[in-house]
């Protein structure tokens, strides 16, 4: 199962004691999935379709709770890909279907309504109204992978309502286009976790944030393991440039013929080839600190660059 079904199944199982909140929630969701049907006299009825049977029955309820319309519901199932059922509602045209669309907002001169202003005065409406319509089209990545919430929808005027909503509520909502819906989407994880407790996810919520922690810490350790990575390759190719220098010098013009100061670091560095410079200073007992074995171990390599440079010049 999805995470989005998991958070979609926990929140078809609210029901909300306001009329206020049922309203503002159905009217949401039928924007969302719901699409209206005209037959010759002009009497109008309305569809809904959903592939969540916690949905549909959400669906339903909330439309025989609050009015008297007559509705059916088919279930048909696809023969290609997953095979998913798909749950649809008709409502059977009729004059209280008019009246139903009309008193949610919906249905306004014989046509969609875009205005649901009216429905979002109060908190608790503002939050059935997302519930709905993340019921209807929203759908969010599983926490373990990148952060992602989004509500799709076909109604432009519907989704600057819901990003404008969710602006109020200080979540840094976008919008988008893809092909021909419109997007409203969440990309950070605090923003979506704040919207799983709005719309009263609470279980999902506590399952997102659990697993945000664990990846939270799994990502600060690898950050540190890479750190730590880097900065040991940069050890080993640093002893490995002092090693050659110090084995060109020896070649050449000698340890032994070295200054006393540089001729004890080449022989330190020569007897532990592994050490970094924190090992060299403990080795020596403190008589260098770090700054001082690497301004000789640079002196060193700056030798044999030179003597190179000699070689080449004879060449």
């Amino acid at each position: 199962m999805s995470f989005s079904i998991e958070v979609r199944n926990e929140l078809a199982r609210i029901l909300d004691d306001g009329k206020c909140c049922s309203t503002a929630e159905l009217t949401a969701l039928l924007r969302m999935g719901g699409t209206l049907l005209i037959i010759g006299s002009g009497v109008p009825g309305l569809s809904f379709s959903t592939e969540n049977a916690a949905v549909a029955r959400k669906a339903l309820t909330l439309i025989r709770q609050e009015f008297s319309v007559a509705a059916e519901v088919v279930v048909t199932r696809a023969r290609r890909l997953q095979k998913r059922n798909t749950y649809k509602i008709r409502i059977i045209p009729s004059p209280a279907v008019a009246e139903l669309l009309t008193s949610l907002g919906i249905l306004a001169g014989g046509g969609w309504a875009g205005d649901d202003s009216a429905l979002l005065r109060k908190p608790c409406c503002r939050r059935a109204y997302l519930r709905g319509a993340f019921l209807g089209g929203g759908s969010v990545n599983k926490p373990e992978g990148d952060y992602h919430l989004e509500l799709v929808t076909a109604n432009e005027t519907f989704a600057k309502t819901l990003y404008k909503l969710l602006r109020a509520q200080h979540l840094p909502a976008g919008i988008t286009e893809r092909k021909h819906d419109s997007v409203v989407y969440l990309k950070d994880g605090d923003a979506i976790s704040a919207f799983l407790g709005l719309v009263g996810a609470y279980q999902a919520v506590m399952k997102f944030e659990n697993v945000r922690v664990v990846k939270d810490m799994r990502n600060q350790v690898n950050r540190l393991v890479n750190c730590e990575t880097a900065n040991l390759q940069k050890t080993v190719n640093a002893a490995g440039r002092q090693l050659d220098a110090i084995r060109l010098i020896d070649q050449t013009v000698g340890i032994d013929n070295l200054p006393n100061a540089l001729r004890e670091t080449a022989k330190l560095r020569l007897e532990f080839p592994e050490a970094t410079l924190q090992e060299l200073v403990d080795v020596s007992r403190g008589k260098l600190g770090k700054s001082g074995i690497n301004h000789r171990l640079r002196k060193l390599e700056e030798i044999a660059i030179e003597i190179k440079a000699g070689d080449n010049s004879e060449t």
